[in-house]
């Protein structure tokens, strides 16, 4: 660890916090629906789907909106994986893809996951990458900053039973977000050298005089929208690793800044919208912190490289290279992990497999603590005020006292809620594992034996589940089975945890607002911040501690005992 490499990690951070602060005001403003600078735009998509903006709709019409919006989704991007042989813009003439993986790839991006089974460059033609997955990378993230809006509505209205319109929400947020945001973000990387082109593939003469293709496409518009709206599936197979995704070093910190940067942007807008700056900013220090202490760890465990590498002789001080870009260095490498994985945006310029067996650990624990940390957009924000409902349900039984958040109280229903959509996570995830590990048919997708082969089912369960999309490393994951066991878990960790979050909305949102006593718990500030800290790792994180103990645990202790599986 250097000096250097702190300024670098620090540099980006405070880069994301300056413009979370404005931002986060914007996004308020825009879901109050003051900011109508493409009032004709916008009302061009209302009447052509007749749509009354002003139309407020109750959890279940908001829910029902927003699953057959997604359903919808899947089913044109499905039609067009399929059918991608017969369709233009397909320089290279790639065939259309196989059911299975069609079906993955298709649940993948509409669940903003964008899990990857297969290399962009070699599978997916330009009207694929751009009128599919670059489309859906914009409905997807649109579709989880709406229903973020929908439940802190919940929590600024009383006695009111309805959340807003999700279609207002939908087209307003792709309208006055997403697009001038990856507008000039696009443009920024086409300025740094990223491919934005129809040209057909380059065969260019190596130094030994054989012969490269080298892979082009629309590549810079796709790449900003992936990490503006924490998508993260990459245009080329290696994700940011490339070197047309991660041109240089700035490009690299510019990434990072776009998929940390609406996650705590909304946590400011939560603030504004319920009235009470302070609440959104414990939030965001919470969300924070966890970023600041994962970008340590990771950078400790990698910088201080392993006893194998002692071994033979290599020096410790350049620390655990082997997986990543030397033009980035492990600051930005661990940084870019851990906002990646604590963004569920799932882009790499590192690969997990070869980080050291702690550092591989730090980026599946926070996938694990439930994709809040800050999480993806709109899903992060809702996701952590759930925590927070548990947190102060868990202090209520502490003082003997009914819980309240936000002047609302918080009863068995929203409990019960809150605890059927924290247990979707570790009930797909090893569920899942478990039995792919018993399969010889998963099994045999495996590259490594032992805790390693272990991690690499575990991981792929865990970033499909928690809707990530990053890949360990070493799975083979194109066959039927993963395709669909993958594709479900995708499903649920998306679908059938936001149900009871709208619920719980819904619910929320009909209680009358009670003024603060005496007796309230104040849920900002350092106290109810590491309250709030203490109950995402231990319903977080205590549940998937066996499986890490058999896992990277197990592979660290053996590796510091010389040994090899």
């Amino acid at each position: 660890m250097t000096l250097i490499g702190w300024a670098q990690i620090a540099l980006v951070l405070a880069a994301v916090l300056a413009a979370a602060i404005p931002l986060g005001r914007y996004i308020a403003a825009v879901a109050e629906g003051r900011i109508r600078w493409l009032r004709p735009v916008e009302a061009l998509f209302f009447r052509a789907g007749g749509i009354d903006p002003s139309a407020e709709q109750g959890w279940r019409t908001y829910a029902i909106a927003m699953l057959a919006v997604n359903a919808l989704g899947f089913l044109l991007l499905y039609l067009i994986l399929r059918l991608q042989g017969m369709l233009p813009l397909n320089p290279r003439g790639l065939d259309g893809l196989s059911p299975w993986l069609a079906f993955n790839t298709a649940v993948s991006f509409v669940s903003n996951t964008n899990w990857q089974a297969y290399s962009g460059e070699v599978a997916m033609s330009y009207l694929s990458q751009m009128a599919g997955l670059t489309v859906q990378n914009f409905l997807s993230a649109s579709t989880g900053v709406a229903l973020a809006l929908a439940v802190s509505r919940a929590f600024a209205r009383g006695g009111i039973r309805s959340l807003g319109n999700f279609w207002a929400d939908f087209i307003r947020i792709t309208l006055y977000v997403l697009l001038p945001l990856s507008v000039v973000v696009g443009l920024v990387f086409v300025a740094l050298g990223m491919p934005q082109t129809f040209a057909d593939y380059v065969t260019a003469t190596t130094l030994e005089g054989g012969e490269q293709l080298i892979p082009l496409g629309p590549a810079a518009f796709q790449v900003a929208i992936k990490h503006l709206g924490t998508n993260g599936g990459g245009f080329f197979g290696v994700n940011a690793l490339h070197p047309f995704e991660g041109p240089s070093a700035l490009a690299t910190a510019i990434q990072i800044w776009s998929q940390a940067v609406i996650p705590f942007s909304l946590c400011i807008a939560f603030g504004h919208l319920v009235q009470d700056a302070r609440q959104g900013r414990t939030l965001l220090a919470v969300m924070l912190g966890f970023v600041v202490v994962a970008a340590a760890a990771i950078y400790a465990a990698e910088a201080a490289g392993t006893p194998v590498m002692a071994s033979l002789g290599v020096d410790l001080a350049q620390g655990n290279m082997e997986g990543k870009d030397v033009r980035f260095g492990l600051a930005l490498a661990a940084l870019f992990t851990a906002t990646t994985t604590g963004a569920s945006c799932g882009a790499v310029n590192a690969m997990f497999s070869s980080f050291t067996p702690l550092g591989g650990m730090v980026p599946l624990f926070l996938i694990q603590l439930g994709e809040v940390l800050p999480g993806g957009v709109g899903s992060g924000l809702y996701g952590m005020l759930i925590f927070a409902l548990l947190a102060v349900f868990i202090a209520g039984l502490m003082v003997g006292r009914t819980p309240e958040y936000l002047g609302k109280k918080v009863q068995a229903r929203e409990i019960k809620l809150a605890m059927l959509a924290v247990l979707v996570l570790p009930a797909t995830i090893l569920g899942f594992t478990a039995v792919s590990m018993a399969l010889p048919l998963a099994t045999a997708s495996l590259a490594h034996a032992g805790p390693h082969g272990l991690t690499e089912m575990l991981y792929a369960f865990t970033s499909a589940a928690g809707n990530n999309g990053s890949a360990f490393g070493g799975l083979t994951a194109d066959t039927a089975w993963l395709n669909t066991t993958l594709g479900m878990a995708m499903l649920l960790g998306r679908f059938a945890y936001v149900v009871p979050v709208m619920a719980i909305a819904g619910s929320l949102a009909a209680k009358v607002k009670t003024p603060e006593g005496n007796g309230t718990l104040p849920t900002h500030g350092p106290l109810f911040a590491g309250l709030l800290a203490g109950v995402i790792l231990i319903l977080g994180g205590l549940q998937f501690l066996p499986s890490l103990a058999l896992g990277p645990l197990a592979e660290h202790f053996v590796m510091l005992a010389g040994k090899t599986f």
